[in-house]
């Protein structure tokens, strides 16, 4: 099976036209898209049409949009006027994020949110748009890790995109989502680190995740104990987290495209610089055109 490769990051430690620079070489190299995150920090529809302007041929996704901080009809407003402005080259990722984003910091309701989700769609395919369009329908990925996320990513969209997990999980999704849906999966890479660099490295950055139950479930519904989850176990951030040379990142990769991954969008995480630098040694070590830039 054939898949292609991206990028998924959180920028946001980096000034705009170094990230440029990141985003040309990530093009030249022949990744596909680049994933956006939505935290607390650049707003990500900005930030799309931002690289759009300095790119040719690479998507621009969000990794995710959450549903909760945008109407509607404002978020079609958002994903229509980066695809015109970009020729068609958006994906909009949606997702319902975590409790601790939505109903901690933000003070938003968080009691249904697959209730609220589905509402959402429905709102979303009847808001209006009066603009030049863009050259085609702004393709829709949800953010989706249970089964029930699955199933409405599989009915409601052109597919789902994964984090944090693991190819056991990418072949569980697939049967879900079945052979007609795009399944985009997120792995983290650690390049070329000591084994307690990369650990100790990986661990620090699944700390957060922990914090949301989405994860955990999926976790634990993998066989992860939240001794093996709140104490970093070794299978745990071995599991979760891909680290070491090129040939045991690759194989990690491969494993994910033969369990049924489309798409596979690597976050490399940077070993010494730690979290929100970009590794451009795992950007050339794992670059799609076969060059090194």
């Amino acid at each position: 099976m054939s898949s292609t490769l991206g990028v998924w990051f959180a920028p946001e430690g980096i000034a705009s036209p170094d990230l440029v620079k990141s985003t040309r070489l990530m093009e030249e190299l022949g990744y596909e898209t680049f994933w956006l995150a939505e935290t607390f920090g650049r707003d990500p529809f900005a930030l799309a049409a931002y690289l759009g302007a300095h790119t040719r041929t690479m998507k621009l996704a969000t990794g995710i949009a959450n549903v909760f901080h945008r109407h509607p009809g404002a978020m079609k407003q958002a994903a229509n006027t980066v695809a015109e402005q970009t020729g068609g080259r958006f994906i909009l990722g949606l997702g319902i994020s975590s409790p601790a984003i939505v109903q901690k910091v933000r003070k938003l309701d968080y009691s249904k949110p697959v209730t609220y989700l589905r509402s959402y769609l429905d709102d979303y395919a009847a808001s209006r748009y009066f603009a030049v369009p863009p050259p085609e329908e702004v393709p829709i990925v949800l953010a989706a890790l249970g089964p029930k996320m699955l199933k409405i990513a599989r009915d409601r969209s052109a597919g789902a995109l994964t984090y944090n997990m693991t190819p056991e999980h990418t072949a569980a999704a697939r049967k879900v989502l079945g052979p007609d849906r795009v399944l985009a999966v997120e792995q983290k890479v650690i390049l070329g680190a000591s084994p307690d660099t990369a650990r100790a490295t990986a661990a620090g950055v699944l700390r957060f995740y922990q914090k949301a139950p989405g994860y955990r479930r999926a976790w634990n519904d993998l066989g992860y104990t939240d001794q093996d989850i709140d104490g970093a176990s070794t299978r745990y951030v071995d599991g979760v987290v891909a680290w070491g040379d090129e040939a045991a990142i690759r194989a990690r990769l491969d494993e994910h495209v033969a369990a049924g991954a489309d798409h596979v969008c690597i976050q490399p995480l940077h070993p010494e610089a730690g979290i929100g630098a970009i590794d451009e040694n795992a950007l050339r070590a794992f670059a799609p055109s076969g060059e090194r830039g």
